[in-house]
């Protein structure tokens, strides 16, 4: 059993060294495809077969069934370390925002936005912060100063929207 929980031990070593460093074996595997042998899958495999080999040992297990038990259990992590690295990686629900997304938000003036000329206002969506060039609506031919918090009312171009202050002046 003291060999399994070793075997278990340098596993997670392994994991946790590559966690703080990144991948250990980056680059020193690349023939093969994919994540398949990236350090995080090849610890969760070793601490798993230890693990598992141990449990099968405490359990009154020979080595002959408790050796199988531990590869069992090395694969069947190994697998899920792969799927969940290969998840993470493909992630595209973060997916950047677009200019059409800042239409309706609310944003705020970076610099001053002449009465016929641009300036530059930061929209915050979904974590994302974005700076883009504005100019000021149609309906509004009042400049804007910095730190003014304004509406966007359309969208210019990928870089560039029209604003117009949350609120109008009396009179």
């Amino acid at each position: 059993m003291t060999t399994y929980l070793l075997i278990a031990g340098l596993g997670l070593v392994l994991l946790l060294v590559s966690l703080v460093l990144g991948d250990l074996l980056d680059g020193a595997l690349d023939a093969l495809a994919g994540d398949t042998f990236s350090s995080a899958v090849i610890g969760a495999f070793v601490s798993a077969l230890g693990f598992g080999g141990a449990l099968a040992q405490g359990l009154g297990a020979p080595l002959a069934v408790s050796l199988p038990a531990g590869v069992v259990a090395g694969v069947g992590f190994g697998w899920f370390a792969a799927w969940l690295t290969r998840l993470l990686r493909t992630d595209t629900s973060g997916a950047s925002p677009r200019t059409d997304d800042t239409v309706g938000r609310e944003a705020v003036v970076v610099t001053a936005i002449p009465a016929d000329g641009y300036g530059t206002v930061k929209v915050l969506i979904g974590g994302h912060e974005m700076r883009l060039n504005a100019r000021l609506d149609t309906d509004h031919p009042i400049p804007v100063e910095p730190g003014t918090r304004v509406h966007v009312t359309g969208s210019v171009s990928p870089t560039a929207v029209t604003v117009a202050p949350t609120w109008r002046e009396l009179g």
